[in-house]
């Protein structure tokens, strides 16, 4: 399977790569992802996902395209400008990659693309698979758009799956490491009363997940890209705190959190019991599906 990746610098994008057989992959900055994870690329090429189309060309040979780049939400307050750059990132840049996969003379075979589960908004206890209605707020918004733009490569023959994903958990960055610092002083714990429910995936069996999803043709459209268990908010401090050997109980109040981040602490406090029903309907196995064997995974190497 010749595969063509964008975001592969990112959190998610070197475990996937090391999944993939020398993939080709699209960066804004060659020459930093080339310091980054030349060793796993086939070839590194330069695109900027805002500026147009990808040479049609680079299809040649390409069995499956996986598409994750995008601005990072939890960078910055959400400024207009900001939020500008979230879902211009998103929706322009996805607009673009189409286009380029219907200019090509040959077309990949399947359209891997993320999304994320602020499609769903806060919906409290409700269990939310595939198709659950979307909410109606700003990530939402922009999820529905950014499908919809990747859903357009259906025109072209090409399959198309969108990984809704969950917080993705992992040595050396992504949510975990924002979270470590004040559990290790002990000043860890719940946000608010820690009853929302909150959608995880270990950083491993999302790369699996992505895999999967490209080699299983009876996956087409949505696909809930989180582990099989949920856990609320306060379970997972909880687990956090035992597996650092911290105390875990001095709640993250909504005001001071809104003031720190602004719109974005309305993500933070949302619930979502999201269920992978579409991954275990066709066979996935979760190596992590417990939010304990996860965190220890993760985080006892360096204990």
């Amino acid at each position: 399977m010749k595969a063509l990746v964008t975001g592969g610098s990112g959190f998610v994008g070197p475990r996937l790569l090391r999944l993939l057989d020398r993939p080709l992959v699209l960066s804004r900055n060659p020459a930093r992802a080339e310091r980054a994870i030349g060793h796993l690329a086939g070839g590194i090429v330069g695109w900027d996902p805002l500026a147009g189309p990808p040479a049609p060309e680079l299809f040649a040979g390409i069995d499956v395209v996986f598409h994750l780049a995008g601005e990072s939400v939890a960078e910055g307050r959400w400024t207009a400008a900001q939020k500008a750059r979230i879902r211009d990132s998103r929706v322009i840049g996805t607009r673009h990659l189409v286009q380029g996969i219907k200019q090509a003379s040959h077309k990949p075979a399947v359209l891997v693309s993320a999304s994320a589960v602020g499609y769903y908004g806060n919906r409290g206890d409700e269990e939310l698979t595939e198709s659950a209605p979307p909410a109606d707020d700003f990530l939402a918004d922009v999820c529905v758009a950014w499908e919809d733009e990747a859903q357009a490569a259906q025109e072209s023959g090409v399959r198309v799956v969108t990984a809704r994903t969950g917080i993705v958990l992992g040595a050396g960055g992504g949510a975990l490491a924002k979270m470590l610092t004040p559990f290790k002083l002990g000043a860890g714990g719940p946000l608010g009363n820690g009853r929302q429910w909150m959608p995880w995936i270990h950083v491993a069996d999302l790369a699996r997940l992505y895999v999967h999803a490209a080699d299983t043709t009876a996956i087409r459209g949505p696909m809930n890209a989180v582990a099989p268990h949920p856990v609320r908010n306060s379970e997972f401090t909880k687990a956090l705190g035992s597996q650092l050997h911290r105390p875990a109980f001095m709640p993250a109040p909504y005001i001071g959190l809104r003031l720190l981040f602004g719109e974005f602490a309305q993500v933070l406090f949302a619930s979502q019991r999201v269920i992978p029903r579409v991954a275990l309907d066709t066979g996935f196995t979760f190596q992590y599906p417990e939010i304990a064997t996860a965190l220890r995974e993760i985080l006892a190497p360096a204990a």
